[in-house]
């Protein structure tokens, strides 16, 4: 079985060849089929566009939102081809990593110069390892 960050490094690495090779400005389905394919190629089982369903107070919505892809199973990549990421799309993201019950997703932005800032890691209902005392920035009404 893989761990989740050596699959999220095989998928930053090949979008960065995909962002290299095509440069930004085309449309996310564009970069979702070539990233899909290079990471298909590369042994990854990849599920394109995934309807996803879920429940709410006792209703059922099938296919309610589409991942764009999901990467061996448990890795959720969100793709975009916009200016600039915002806020609107990390929370996206968790969403569908709290519905899905995933712990990790990717967020990758291709239209901009360069892909380091258009990567985001995104992390479901996050828990720090090290022990209350070793983390910065707790607040302390919480313990």
């Amino acid at each position: 079985m893989q761990e989740r960050d050596p699959l999220s490094g095989a998928v930053v690495d090949a979008a960065l060849h995909v962002h290299r090779a095509l440069g930004p400005g085309l449309l996310e389905s564009v970069y979702e089929m070539v990233l899909a394919a290079r990471l298909e190629r590369a042994g990854h089982r990849v599920e394109r566009q995934k309807a996803v369903s879920f429940e709410f107070d006792g209703m059922r919505f099938d296919n309610a939102f589409r991942i764009d892809l999901l990467v061996d199973d448990r890795l959720l990549v969100e793709i975009k081809s916009v200016e600039r990421l915002n806020a609107a799309h990390a929370k996206q993201l968790l969403t569908y990593l709290r519905l899905t019950g995933q712990p990790v997703g990717l967020l990758i932005n291709f239209a901009g110069e360069t892909l380091k800032e258009g990567l985001k890691r995104v992390v479901n209902d996050y828990r720090p390892s090290a022990p209350p005392r070793l983390c910065v920035n707790q607040n302390k009404d919480l313990e």
